[in-house]
């Protein structure tokens, strides 16, 4: 049973190497298509636009973010100060902090995890934008080039192919 299963990965692997050979000669064929490729992760760190988002994205949150460290800090103090004078507390009142503590702990980490949230949708949406905005140069310069193609994160790219910072330029360049 474990025998087939496997010989059925194998056919499929096989069948993806066979494939991965025949497909760039497929393409040589056809000298004339044109291809480039862009390195999104640079537009979305380097443009001018990527770092105007960065500043507001920073100026939304670091007050958010301060609040929570604040919080973080005073029951870390709150702690130490438990296990300092625990020992002279009675049971009761000993318990009663220890459950405070708890109970801020965990309100704590409920507001991280929504401005991780938000900060992850604030930085999805953003991104959204330029990479809307990187999407309109990318088809001009494919069409000012002539070019049929434009990929993303190429595991090789020679310096001729690679458009990033054009479309950077470009992108720099809208007001």
């Amino acid at each position: 049973m474990k025998f087939s299963n496997s010989s059925k990965w194998i056919q499929v692997g096989l069948v993806a190497m066979a494939s991965a050979f025949i497909a760039p000669q497929a393409f040589a064929q056809d000298a004339g298509t044109r291809v480039a490729v862009v390195n999104s992760e640079k537009v979305f760190n380097e443009s001018n636009l990527a770092k105007a988002m960065q500043t507001r994205l920073q100026n939304e949150f670091t007050k958010r973010q301060d609040e929570l460290r604040k919080s973080a800090e005073k029951i870390k103090a709150a702690a130490e100060k438990l296990d300092r004078d625990g020992a002279v507390m009675s049971e009761a009142e000993r318990s009663r902090r220890q459950r405070e503590l708890a109970d801020q702990d965990r309100e704590l980490q409920r507001k991280q995890r929504e401005f991780t949230e938000d900060l992850n949708q604030r930085t999805f949406e953003e991104r959204a934008k330029i990479a809307e905005k990187a999407n309109l140069v990318l088809k001009q310069i494919a069409e000012q080039r002539k070019l049929d193609i434009i990929v993303q994160e190429a595991a090789y790219v020679n310096p001729k192919a690679d458009v990033t910072d054009d479309v950077i330029k470009a992108l720099n360049s809208q007001k």
